[in-house]
């Protein structure tokens, strides 16, 4: 019923991506679109929220320089989920009175940008851990607050301009847009374009992280190889045993935090790698599916998740700030867990029991 009422209405059956599976244009295929798009949506919203207040919540994580990068993209994250809201509406027929041409133009350009911000902030962390490991004595002179700042304001202007040529009829920056059926049927990529935003984006981008976390491991490595030798050597010097033990410890939190941030590289590219591969081969017209340029861009949109999640799970400073901002909203959870606290070392048994 619905589906021959928007039928009749727009006098054309709804456009949907997914009905190139082999459904022709249903009302399922388009009730699934919406929904992988809402839900996505929502969770890229709500978890970069909190990523943000838990940056307020808990100062230790200002520590690192990085922090400031992890902001930006978790900023960037959520303008990301906010622009995703322009297609659900579109497929539910919410923007007709719009222009479609520049609907899905506007959101194809902005989701490009902000994807390219934090493609840019992670290729600056990986330069930052590398600085921070390499030249650790030189670290504080060499990154200083004005030039964290002018490199993420560098950041956003350099992805604002590189996409900006899209705008006037040279080329597509993604497949972000074709959920409108504008951008998806006379909105052409262009192999010259593509080669542009590859080889002044996607490669350099790339290069300099597998650069950087490759020297920052091999680095790592050595470290442990020069330690488990001395450690072996002198092991029979309890003063020496005690030196290396705090050799070793203090390597360990860089070590620790290189490795989230390696986490997150790492992600980040396994999920927008089969967007790329399909951008290159799309553009050079070797290959071309609907339902491929819809399933690998709301992967890569995906990513915009994953990081807040895989920096909660990983980060132990970001775990008590996330335990703070949910003890201030939820004061009386709070309060019982304050009241377990204050309950259990009161009793003695305990202590008596393992004397004996």
């Amino acid at each position: 019923m619905n589906s021959s009422f928007n039928v009749n209405q727009s006098g054309s059956p709804p456009f949907c991506l997914l009905g190139a599976v082999g459904y022709s244009y249903s009302l399922n295929t388009c009730v699934l679109e919406v929904v992988i798009i809402f839900f996505l949506t929502v969770l890229i919203i709500t978890g970069n929220l909190v990523v943000i207040f838990v940056f307020h919540c808990a100062p230790l994580l200002h520590h690192h320089t990085t922090s400031h990068f992890i902001q930006t993209m978790a900023y960037a994250d959520l303008l990301v989920g906010v622009s995703c809201l322009v297609p659900s509406l579109s497929l539910l027929h919410y923007l007709r009175a719009f222009n479609e041409e520049l609907t899905c133009k506007g959101f194809g350009y902005v989701v490009s940008v902000l994807k390219s911000v934090s493609m840019a902030s992670l290729a600056c962390i990986s330069v930052d851990r590398y600085i921070a490991i390499t030249r650790p004595l030189s670290y504080a002179t060499l990154v200083t607050p004005c030039r964290l700042r002018a490199c993420i304001v560098l950041i956003w202007v350099y992805s604002t301009v590189i996409f900006l040529p899209s705008f006037f009829g040279w080329g597509k920056p993604g497949y972000h847009g074709d959920i409108f059926k504008w951008c998806a049927d006379s909105w052409k990529t262009n192999s010259g374009f593509s080669t542009f935003i590859v080889g002044l984006l996607y490669a350099p981008a790339a290069l300099t992280v597998c650069y950087t976390y490759g020297n920052i491991f091999k680095i790592c490595r050595q470290h442990t190889r020069e330690i488990t030798q001395r450690h072996a050597r002198f092991s029979s010097q309890t003063e020496g045993d005690k030196g290396e033990r705090g050799e070793r410890c203090e390597g360990c939190p860089d070590k620790r935090y290189a490795m989230v941030l390696f986490r997150i590289t790492s992600v980040f590219y396994v999920l927008w790698m089969p967007y790329i591969l399909y951008f290159v081969l799309e553009s050079a017209g070797l290959y071309h599916h609907p339902v491929a340029s819809f399933l690998t861009t709301w992967l890569a949109i995906s990513n915009s998740f994953c990081n807040c999640l895989i920096y909660s799970l990983s980060n132990s400073v970001f775990r008590k700030g996330l335990n703070r901002l949910f003890s201030r909203l939820l004061p009386s959870c709070l309060s019982c867990t304050d009241a377990k606290k204050v309950l259990t070392p009161v009793s003695p048994r305990p202590d008596s029991r393992c004397q004996v």
